[in-house]
């Protein structure tokens, strides 16, 4: 197998075996793929009709494998399997894979009997929410999030702006400010997300992505930025504030999709919100579970027994 870097010139095709599998899991996006490629030492190779990922988790001695996307018989994604398999022996690593779905889990224990032991990392599952519960936070649930975007707003000096080549450099700017508030310098975590935000707000344009900010008396204060990921999914790759700024966070999130996902008091084509994982931040965890996800879409690391 040949593997290679990812440049922004592999994203028509990686995008196009990533849209035969249809997954709204975040690992299986290409801007997620691109904006991590250098944290992750992320190296990509075709076999057939199929993308396979391979990459250095924080900094992880033997590679993962990431299940491979695309399309193909049951008989080509065994070979490509093996393959893969055969890779990390000649590498001199096991195999090892990540984000392993039940789907994948399934055709793994058809394909290969009794061969692999399944871990789940609940550190790593997505959180799914629906589209339609975020945008228009309806009902006695989410009370507490209409009145923290309502605090946000009674604010004199507000705005809400989509992100564009206008104020993009605004953003990194906001998010250079953001890290040297929050402890960058002593979290590597933090430091190794600042450079994949900085990655997305650089390429903003090229990888199609779309997003907004708030200001507060002209200064921006919070951002996100996101993309429809598949058929029925919206994935947030990035929400920013300011923490101590009473109601930024949902009022960014809700101001957000109110601007990009609604017209005329209606949805378009998105069902879902894929609001990435929690890294097994405790903080973090207990932050998106007050959004009431509808699942948590289950994931789990593999290895040969």
């Amino acid at each position: 197998m040949e593997f290679k870097e990812i440049t922004l010139q592999d994203k028509e095709w990686i995008r196009q075996l990533l849209g035969y599998s249809d997954n709204r899991a975040t690992e299986f996006n290409f801007t997620v793929l691109y904006i991590w490629r250098d944290i992750m030492r992320s190296r990509v190779c075709r076999v057939g009709d199929y993308l396979v990922v391979r990459f250095f988790p924080n900094g992880a001695p033997a590679p993962m494998y990431l299940f491979p996307q695309g399309r193909g018989t049951a008989e080509e994604l065994k070979g490509v399997l093996e393959s893969c398999m055969e890779d990390a022996r000649q590498n001199g690593h096991p195999f090892l894979m990540a984000s392993v779905q039940n789907g994948h889990k399934e055709i793994l224990e058809n394909l290969f009997p009794d061969r692999f032991t399944f871990e789940p990392n609940r550190d790593y599952f997505d959180y799914i929410y629906s589209a339609e519960d975020l945008t228009f936070l309806r009902g006695k649930k989410f009370q507490s999030k209409r009145n923290f975007v309502s605090r946000f707003k009674r604010q004199e000096g507000w705005s809400y702006e989509p992100l564009g080549k206008d104020n993009l450099k605004e953003c990194a700017a906001m998010s250079i400010s953001w890290c040297a508030k929050y402890g960058c310098g002593k979290d590597p975590s933090m430091a190794s997300e600042s450079c994949s935000v900085k990655n997305a707000l650089h390429n903003f344009e090229q990888l199609g992505l779309m997003g907004g900010l708030l200001r507060l008396n002209g200064e921006v204060v919070a951002f996100t930025i996101a993309e429809k990921t598949n058929s029925d999914t919206l994935l947030v790759h990035i929400e920013k504030a300011y923490g101590d700024i009473v109601g930024a966070y949902p009022a960014i999130a809700n101001e957000f999709l109110r601007n990009s996902i609604v017209e005329e008091g209606e949805l378009l084509s998105v069902k879902y919100i894929n609001r990435e994982d929690d890294a097994g931040d405790l903080g973090l965890r207990e932050a998106k579970m007050q959004y009431h996800p509808l699942f948590l879409l289950e994931k789990y690391s593999v290895k040969e027994k």
